[in-house]
């Protein structure tokens, strides 16, 4: 999949066609590979991220463990270096804290900026 885009109509920050975050493991609202949204996508999980160490256990201690594997919902488990869609809370809280992820912009989704400034994405971009 790749640098697939999702659909001709949806957007990354960037204003171009939202490009695939990551298909293994397989993320996504609609574990598609995209960091689409939906209605039902109460957490917003629109900001592609590749996963740090310093990242995974700052989200643990808040509640959302994303390293132990979940077999019932399909869930590996991540670990340093995966790419996942994260929650625009959670991504901007963590920079908040200083253990922001880096981002793909190509693949964050444009709702993100709802949530974060593009200047703010932009410092931590890897792509």
């Amino acid at each position: 999949m790749g640098a697939d885009t999702a659909d001709t109509g949806t957007k990354n920050v960037l204003g171009e066609p939202l490009q695939a975050c990551c298909t293994d493991p397989m993320t996504g609202f609609f574990r598609d590979g995209h960091c689409r949204t939906h209605a039902m996508d109460h957490g917003t999980h629109v900001v592609c991220a590749v996963v740090t160490d310093a990242f995974l256990a700052y989200t643990r201690n808040r509640g959302n463990d994303l390293q132990t594997p979940r077999p019932e919902f399909d869930f590996p488990g991540l670990k340093a270096g995966d790419g996942w869609c994260l929650c625009a809370l959670r991504w901007r809280e963590a920079y908040e804290a200083g253990v922001a992820p880096p981002v793909r912009l190509a693949a964050t989704h444009e709702k993100a900026l709802q949530l974060i400034p593009l200047d703010v994405l932009q410092a931590c971009q890897v792509d």
